[in-house]
């Protein structure tokens, strides 16, 4: 007779950053069903303590930690409160991102700054602070989530660009500085997503959701990506499963990388 399957990160204790909502919310709970017990965390603590409390309620394990990205403090506090029922972490989902749009000459200092502290500083504090925790427990995983735009960018998201670009080199760098204690950083593009902050962005802007829908059509393979689409791929990289994988991209684009940017397009994954 078949076997049943056993969970793929049963056991692991995983921070995910920006879990109230969206792709983050969406990977924290497919983790959870998948025999982690899972530490979410985000500035919105409101939001964050319901999507826990969701997940918790189907009876597995989650639990919300607050935590600003761009505060080194929050980062260190949320590490050591992650670690502390069991002593360990297994992984860090590194999602917690911001992209609102400007041009070269439309990004000021003050722009720059907070588009680099949420999508670039944030990660770096959470990869240090979660590091020594991995470390401990033997190795463990990190995933980064980057964008199409950090390998080709956009000329109305030019910090965001700048930011993802960075996060990538900084995959790969800590790939080979912490191969030796068995801690894995991948990056994870997960594409056109439409998610809630997605449909809101351009809400703003007088495109209907319908129109973004028809827009999706016109990618490779024909749709946008859901935050599913994207928690699936964190899954594989957060598992055993990846053991002999990291310093890499994972691309869930749906085909978007083979297709020229053209100004002005609306993809921001």
């Amino acid at each position: 007779m078949p076997q049943p399957r056993k969970p793929r990160v049963e056991g692991k204790v995983i921070v995910v950053t920006g879990a109230a909502q969206g792709i983050g919310f969406a990977c924290a709970r497919l983790l959870a069903e998948e025999g982690a017990s899972v530490v979410l965390s985000d500035v919105k603590q409101p939001e964050g303590e319901a999507a826990a409390a969701r997940i918790a309620a189907d009876g597995l394990k989650a639990r919300f930690v607050r935590a600003d990205v761009t505060s080194e403090s929050d980062c260190a506090a949320l590490m050591a409160e992650a670690a502390r029922p069991t002593g360990r972490i297994d992984g860090l989902l590194n999602n917690a991102g911001w992209y609102p749009r400007a041009t070269l000459e439309q990004t000021t200092s003050d722009f720059w700054d907070q588009i680099q502290n949420v999508n670039l500083r944030g990660p770096f504090y959470c990869c240090k602070h979660a590091a020594p925790h991995l470390r401990a427990a033997g190795g463990g995983s990190i995933v980064n989530v980057g964008s199409l735009n950090g390998i080709q960018g956009l000329p109305n998201l030019v910090a965001y660009s700048a930011a993802k670009g960075g996060l990538l080199s900084l995959t790969r760098t800590l790939a080979g500085a912490l191969a030796h204690d068995r801690i894995r950083v991948n990056y994870l593009i997960p594409g056109w997503v439409l998610t809630e902050g997605e449909i809101a962005l351009h809400a703003k802007t007088g495109v209907t959701l319908e129109a973004l829908k028809k827009q999706g059509e016109t990618l490779a393979l024909g749709r946008h990506q859901t935050p599913e689409d994207s928690a699936w791929a964190a899954l594989y990289l957060l598992s055993d499963e990846s053991v002999q994988v990291t310093g890499t991209i994972l691309n869930v684009d749906a085909g978007g990388s083979t297709l020229p940017v053209q100004p002005g397009a609306p993809y921001l994954g």
